[in-house]
């Protein structure tokens, strides 16, 4: 198993197993739709919200236009503060980087706060090559790591588990980890927390070295970001030695002033919180407190061939509050393993194909993993346009191969959209012929109408209509 989840079938052909699975679809139900109204309220209590959206959304924009720059005013600050910073290419680079800073500490075991990132390039795997284990102290992240499983949410790794599934995999698997569950372990989610609690202490009293990612990083002072609900996160920023941190080169913002508007669109979007339980923040070293050695791994892996797409980019604006996950009827229906990626829904759909590229199967069938109802946009709290990308995304793999006829209905479309005369002639010919038309496509389009009826055309153009009655 790794944490790209590559060699998967299709969008398509996992979901069609997903959504006979009776139990996942009540689980992510009962999460998605607790979380949504959740953040419905908190979002409502801000009459600026709107405001707050379009700040955020301006500050990404004019960032990703000057990555360059801020990057190098980001490492130039982080050098100042004490802290050495690494450029990794690829995941092979920084999986490379991170475990050779491990080693260079004589330590074999390392504590990691959740991370979006190391999930992405499988940094707990490569670290067991190496002979390193990697303990999530993240609840959901050690559910997911106990049971053997993938993680199904960016929020909430183990959204697609229920309590009493969590009660066995604690009581089965933590002794192979460490501190076994306690006896008699109920499904109660205060003794559950309890038996995580317990379990994880030892290891923060122990740790040597920390895996951390970050939310943001501010490139004026070097100071990177974490908001998380638990104080694990803070355990592992605060009692290493050594700390390492991996963040994608996106997540840069220019000043403390920019980071605001975030930490007020970041919590209510995703945990529906006015403000995290635990915001914590680091600028370097600083002798006698906190690690005494921090690395920053900025990584690329992708993200500038996004970068370059003038559509696609506005991905990288994404802040991992999975908003759009908790509203899309796709990811409520097909969970988020479906996806073959570490991130899974609405931002998955446009993020890993652009991070990946559209070679294999299940990356090229990712942006028709959705129904275009504009959902995920709406709640987006930086107003990533995704069903724009998603569209955008479809026309390139389109471009790359597909049906011949498909590709010729597509062209033929194109040119008629293009030429407004063709429009009108065509639209004036299929409703004279509409009693002749199928309710079934033939062919490849067979399987578009298997569960969907071909809309019904009116007996005259609304163009003509329109020039009748208002001219």
């Amino acid at each position: 198993m790794t944490n790209t989840f590559l060699g998967m079938p299709a969008f398509p052909q996992a979901a069609a197993r997903a959504v006979r699975d009776g139990q996942l679809r009540a689980n992510l139900r009962h999460a998605t739709h607790t979380i949504r109204d959740k953040r419905a309220r908190a979002v409502a209590e801000l009459p600026d919200w709107a405001e707050l959206r379009a700040a955020g959304k301006a500050i990404k924009d004019h960032t990703l236009r000057h990555l360059d720059r801020y990057l190098v005013q980001l490492e130039e600050s982080v050098t100042a503060a004490g802290g050495t910073v690494h450029w990794a290419a690829d995941a092979e680079e920084a999986n490379r980087t991170v475990a050779g800073l491990v080693r260079a500490t004589g330590r074999t075991e390392v504590v990691k706060v959740k991370s979006m990132t190391t999930q992405e390039i499988g940094l707990n795997e490569a670290l067991a090559a190496e002979g390193i284990t990697a303990y999530e102290t993240d609840l959901a992240e050690l559910i997911v790591q106990l049971g053997e499983d993938r993680p199904s949410h960016i929020l909430v790794p183990a959204i697609h588990r229920n309590r009493a599934e969590i009660r066995e995999i604690f009581a089965d698997r933590m002794a192979a980890w460490g501190r076994p569950a306690p006896e008699g372990l109920t499904d109660s989610p205060a003794e559950l927390a309890e038996a995580a609690r317990l379990h994880l202490r030892e290891k923060f009293l122990r740790a040597e070295v920390a895996v951390s990612g970050a939310n943001f990083m501010v490139a004026e002072t070097g100071t990177l970001v974490v908001v998380e609900s638990e104080g694990n996160g803070r355990m592992c920023l605060t009692l290493p030695r050594t700390l390492i941190s991996v963040v994608g080169i996106e997540k840069v913002v220019p000043t403390w002033r920019d980071l605001e508007v975030f930490l007020q669109l970041l919590p209510r979007s995703s945990t529906a919180e006015r403000m995290n339980p635990y915001t914590s923040l680091w600028t370097g070293t600083t002798p006698g407190d906190g690690p005494s050695e921090f690395h920053l791994v900025l990584l690329d892996n992708g993200r500038t061939a996004a970068l370059a797409d003038q559509v696609g980019r506005q991905a990288l604006r994404c802040i991992r509050c999975s908003a759009c996950l908790n509203v899309c009827p796709v990811y409520e229906r097909a969970g988020g393993h479906a996806y073959g990626s570490v991130y899974p829904g609405p931002i998955g759909a446009v993020l890993t194909p652009q991070l990946r590229g559209t070679a294999s199967p299940v990356d090229a069938s990712l942006p028709y993993a959705s129904s275009l109802c504009g959902a995920c946009y709406e709640v987006c709290p930086v107003a990533i346009d995704i069903p724009e990308v998603l569209v955008h995304l479809r026309e390139r793999v389109a471009e790359q191969g597909g049906h011949p006829l498909e590709r010729a209905a597509m062209a033929a479309a194109g040119y008629v959209l293009d030429h407004p005369a063709a429009l009108a002639a065509a639209e004036r010919l299929a409703g004279r012929t509409r009693a002749l038309h199928p309710r079934r496509l033939p062919g490849p389009g067979r399987a578009w109408t298997d569960s969907r009826d071909l809309p019904e055309v009116p007996a005259e153009p609304f163009r003509d209509w329109w020039r009748r009655n208002r001219t």
